[in-house]
Order: structure tokens, then C-alpha cells, then sequence
């Protein structure tokens, strides 16, 4: 006869009026974030939802045209995908050399002695100043025609004129400011590496790794999930690219259209033309967008992104 085991004692379900009873206080103090998110984020991304399949000029009633404006985007706008081509140039350049920068900051931080929170400040003060109206426009005047960039590369007889008149080189302006403000990933690759332990250092040393050999086989690995994390939030941001496009194009995304980002360019849409259906259209293919790019670099990080508290990764 097989032998019966023991039935496992489960404590008593808590009736569900008792759970919402112990529960009701929090939602009381979330409360405020609730309704924060429903009225200020929720309701006005449902009306731009609305708004993306109507025709309105923010003067009159919106008009029902139904998928119009997507398809006047996607096969009649030839600006609208140079606007999309300008933005992902920036965005395959500035992301890489921004990383790049603040990570090589961190790693001299991380080995400098005294100094490093006056450093560390030092760095960090473009990322708080570099996202105003007043650093665009000086370093408009930098890149300007008779700017003091283009006095520099004339002194060591690199004669390239003013980078904001030129089609070819006004992008990379842009490009440059993002990279100048590498603070705020730099601090957190700092504490990023700040966490690695010295001993698998030490350890490598013993078998007589290099300098580069260290960087790649413990530096990096150890540190891919700070990697990954700095991507991901540089990549959103430098997709939603506005204030320095603006202020060095002067508004109009010139010249040639050449720094005419997609926000940029949805602003004009929305504002200057009262399109405001076409630019609801705009921001929901830049939302998808920015969501399908995030979900792909979510699911390739199980390939490159490793987690010391996790076997198999």
C-alpha cells in the first residue's frame, strides 16, 4: 500500500475585505501620483492620439480625415524622411562618442587621487547648462561664420568657415554640444566602476594581462549593465533632439534642411504651419519608434549584457 504524505499545512487565506482594508492607505498616498499621471500624462496622450487622425489648425473644431496624415508622412513628405535621416545621423554619431568620452572621464577620475570631486563637478556642470537657450546660441556664435572655431582650425590651416552656413558640417555642431555634455553618464559609469572589485585586477596583473587586455576582458564585461543602462537613456534622449537644432538653425532646420531634426521639424508642422493633427501623427511614429528601438536593444542585451549576480549570462 502506498503511504499516504502528510497534507501540508497552509496558512489561513486573509479575507479580501481585511486586504483592502490594509491596503487602502497606500493608494491614498499615491493617490496624488495618480491623478498627477492620469491628468498631465494619460489624458493628453489620448487626445493626441485623437488629434493624430484629424485635421486641425488649433483654431477650428479638429476634422475626422482618418489615416491621412500618416499617409501623406510616409509617401508624400519628402522633408519629413530628411528630418528622419538627420536625426538618425545624430544619433549613430553623438550616442557612440559621448559614451565613449564619459566613460574614458570616469576611468581617469577613477584613478586620479585628490581632485576628483572638484573633476567630477567640473564635468558634470555642461550636462545642467548644456540643455539652454543661452549655451545654443553661443555656441552658435562658436561655429559661425568668423566664429572662434573656425579662427582655431585656421591657425593649423584647416580652413573650414563657419560649421552652422555649412549643409555638411552644421549636423556635426550639434553633434559636438550633445558630446560636450557627457557628465551625467560619466558619473554613472563612475560608480559603475566603482563597484568592480580590485582583485580581479590584481589577479589579472599576476598572469600578466596588459592594460588593454584588463579593460576588455573585466572593465567591460562588469561593467555592461551600466553600459547598457547609459545607452538606453541617451539613445531616447538624443531622438527627442530640440532646443540646440533650434537655436543654431535659427527655427527653420537650415541650412538645407541639414539640422532639421524630427522634433524640429514636428514643431514646425504643429506651430509654425497649425498642422496639429500632421504633428500628433509625427509624435506617435516617433513614440512607436523610440519603443521598438528600446524593445530590440532590450532583447540583444541577453548576448552582451553580463549580471555578476546571475549564472548563465
Amino acid at each position: 500500500m502506498r503511504e499516504e504524505r502528510p497534507r501540508e499545512l497552509r496558512p489561513p487565506r486573509e479575507p479580501r475585505r481585511r486586504v483592502r482594508e490594509r491596503q487602502w492607505p497606500a493608494y491614498v498616498f499615491l493617490s496624488p501620483w495618480m491623478i498627477g499621471a492620469g491628468v498631465l500624462t494619460l489624458v493628453p496622450m489620448a487626445v493626441s492620439l485623437y488629434l493624430s487622425f484629424t485635421d486641425y489648425n488649433l483654431l477650428e473644431p479638429p476634422h475626422w480625415v482618418g489615416l491621412r496624415n500618416y499617409t501623406e508622412m510616409l509617401t508624400e513628405d519628402p522633408r519629413y524622411w530628411r528630418s528622419v535621416g538627420t536625426t538618425l545621423l545624430y544619433v549613430v554619431v553623438a550616442v557612440p562618442l559621448k559614451l565613449a568620452l564619459a566613460l574614458g572621464a570616469a576611468m581617469l577620475l577613477k584613478n586620479l587621487g585628490q581632485g576628483r570631486a572638484f573633476y567630477r563637478s567640473a564635468f558634470y556642470a555642461p550636462s545642467l547648462l548644456g540643455a539652454s537657450m543661452s549655451i545654443a546660441l553661443v555656441w552658435r556664435a562658436l561655429f559661425n561664420d568668423g566664429g572662434s572655431v573656425s579662427h582655431v582650425l585656421g591657425w593649423v590651416g584647416i580652413d573650414t568657415g563657419g560649421w552652422v552656413g555649412d549643409p555638411d558640417l552644421a549636423v556635426f555642431a550639434v553633434v559636438l554640444l550633445s558630446v560636450w555634455q557627457f557628465g551625467a553618464p560619466m558619473v554613472i559609469f563612475l560608480a559603475g566602476l566603482q563597484q568592480i572589485s580590485p582583485d580581479l585586477y590584481e589577479a589579472a596583473e599576476l598572469d600578466g594581462a596588459g592594460r588593454w587586455r584588463r579593460f576588455v576582458s573585466i572593465t567591460v564585461p562588469m561593467l555592461s549593465p551600466v553600459v547598457f543602462f547609459n545607452l538606453v537613456l541617451e539613445m531616447i534622449q538624443s531622438f527627442q533632439v530640440f532646443t540646440p537644432a533650434f537655436a543654431i538653425s535659427s527655427g527653420d532646420g537650415g541650412p538645407a534642411d541639414s539640422i532639421n531634426f524630427y522634433t524640429l521639424y514636428l514643431y514646425e508642422r504643429g506651430f509654425s504651419a497649425s498642422h496639429m493633427g500632421y504633428a500628433a501623427a509625427m509624435a506617435w511614429l516617433l513614440l512607436i519608434a523610440i519603443a521598438a528601438i528600446t524593445a530590440v536593444l532590450f532583447r540583444t542585451s541577453r548576448s552582451w549584457v553580463f549580471y555578476a549576480d546571475e549564472e548563465g549570462r
